[in-house]
């Protein structure tokens, strides 16, 4: 491990806390293509089964930032295990369902249950932004790792979802997601020491982290980039189905994670110049571009080639992404403000994912790659018209130079704005 990775880790309790979050995240890569895998399986209905995919995500997207604002008023043990038992309680019902081939509105009420679960890429994030407040190149380093980590499960979730499903039985996939859920948040919660203290109820101003014009333009971007994942996701299996492989589907998943796994390995031992939002913009256009050569592909091989060379600016965009929420978000709602990127690409991929599975059953699988194509642009125009809202704005004259725009994890005018906004 490159050293300023090892030194990350110098904190105690850092690993622990990090292991428990790649268990409790692995669910993210694993139960929409799960579900979708296991009704293809069940039914052949590609429609339904990007439906339900649509339905758990856009449960996820409403429920998420709720349960995450109530984690920052009282802490993610009383708040996040509750949640996560409803949730799993609902997984079991849509497995059972669709085994029993129980009536299909049924189907969807479990799907929109199973949303109850926390999001724990920002319970982990949080944990880093609170030992590492202060030290922003540390922090830096720490969310390119758990970017990795988000991308090792988007490596070896689709892989172990897809494979139990067609390899086993149809709901191996889903209810292996659900083992691990349970899991990594148990053992999270276990660890106190490292927990961040909830904000006092005097500190946590009215309304949503939503009401900042900064997060609002990275919620609509990642709106469409969550288009974008949901879509390669259903029409890459359907795209294998049709080349007769469709196990395959998984390994090709795995290559656009790896992808942006290695990019995100790299960008953590940079340190750029340069504000954030730049980076930012620039990150969303390439995701854009690189869904051209989807369309131009033909076998599985050209396909992993085109989905690598994707991949690879996903993760340095997620990073940046998670610093400029720290300048445009109050501390009291830290955990909300990451949680709503978190909804935003959930919404996208409900919509990707449905609108993908449409697209497949009325026109194939090679038509189903121009959804990912118009999303990227939607992205990429979302993101230049809302630059400015992202920009370091001058600081004041008693405030002094010290962090317009500055780096991640510091205290500065930035954020005291934020916060008189969010109180005003």
């Amino acid at each position: 491990m490159p050293s300023p990775y090892r030194a990350i880790f110098g904190r105690p309790g850092t690993k622990s806390f990090s292991a428990a979050g790649l268990l409790g995240r692995m669910p993210l890569a694993m139960m929409g293509i799960g579900v979708v895998t296991m009704v293809s399986q069940l039914t052949g209905r590609y429609g339904l089964a990007g439906a339900l995919s649509a339905t758990l995500a856009l449960s996820a997207a409403v429920l998420g930032p709720q349960i995450s604002r109530l984690v920052d008023r009282y802490g993610q043990r009383r708040v996040l295990r509750p949640a996560t038992l409803v949730s799993l309680t609902a997984v079991a019902g849509l497995l059972l369902s669709a085994q029993q081939r129980w009536a299909d509105w049924l189907l969807f009420v479990f799907a929109g249950c199973a949303g109850c679960v926390p999001s724990v890429g920002s319970m982990i994030r949080a944990r880093w932004a609170e030992i590492y407040r202060g030290s922003p190149r540390e922090l830096h380093t720490a969310y390119s790792w758990e970017s990795m980590v988000d991308e090792a499960c988007f490596i070896f979730g689709p892989i172990l979802s897809i494979g139990l499903s067609t390899a086993w039985f149809p709901e191996a996939g889903p209810l292996l997601a659900a083992v691990f859920l349970g899991a990594g948040v148990f053992w999270l919660t276990a660890q106190r020491a490292t927990e961040p203290v909830p904000h006092p109820r005097e500190q946590h101003t009215k309304g949503s982290a939503l009401r900042s014009p900064g997060l609002q333009v990275l919620v609509v971007t990642f709106v469409a980039t969550g288009a974008i994942f949901g879509a390669i996701d259903v029409v890459t299996v359907a795209f294998a189905e049709e080349v007769g492989q469709k196990a395959a589907a998984s390994l090709v998943l795995a290559v656009y994670a790896l992808g942006s796994c290695l990019a995100g390995a790299v960008f953590g031992l940079l340190h750029l110049k340069g504000h954030a939002s730049r980076r930012w913009v620039v990150g969303v256009c390439a995701m854009a571009v690189s869904m051209v050569p989807l369309q131009l592909v033909g076998s599985l091989p050209l396909l992993a080639v085109a989905l690598f060379v994707a991949g690879l600016s996903i993760a340095p965009t997620m990073v940046t992404t998670m610093a400029l929420i720290q300048e445009h978000v109050p501390r009291s709602k830290l955990t909300e403000g990451m949680t709503w990127t978190s909804t935003g690409m959930a919404v996208g991929v409900a919509l990707g994912s449905s609108a993908a599975g449409w697209v497949v059953d009325a026109a194939g699988a090679a038509r189903g790659y121009l959804v990912p194509v118009s999303a990227g642009l939607l992205a990429a125009l979302v993101a230049f018209a809302g630059y400015r809202r992202l920009r370091p704005r001058p600081t004041s004259p008693v405030a002094g130079p010290a962090v317009a725009g500055g780096p991640p994890g510091q205290d500065g005018p930035v954020a005291e704005r934020q916060d008189e906004e969010h109180v005003a």
